[in-house]
């Protein structure tokens, strides 16, 4: 499976694997189903949150790998 990237929108990572669900949880981003966050970007919605986008992805790519 090819790595999601900052890029990858929230929606099309939930439909990826929904085991990374856990890990937006944990990150604060509760809102993973509104449908605003299903058009918006890992690196957005990191921005909204005030996370680090690339260590939110790499959490992600590390969920999807396992």
């Amino acid at each position: 499976m090819a790595k999601i990237t900052k890029e990858t929108l929230i929606g099309e990572l939930i439909n990826i694997d929904a085991k990374v669900i856990p890990v937006l949880i944990e990150a604060g981003m509760h809102c993973f189903g509104c449908p605003s966050a299903q058009m918006e970007t890992i690196e957005e919605a990191a921005l909204v949150h005030g996370l680090d986008a690339d260590k939110l992805v790499e959490d992600l790519n590390a969920v999807l790998e396992a």
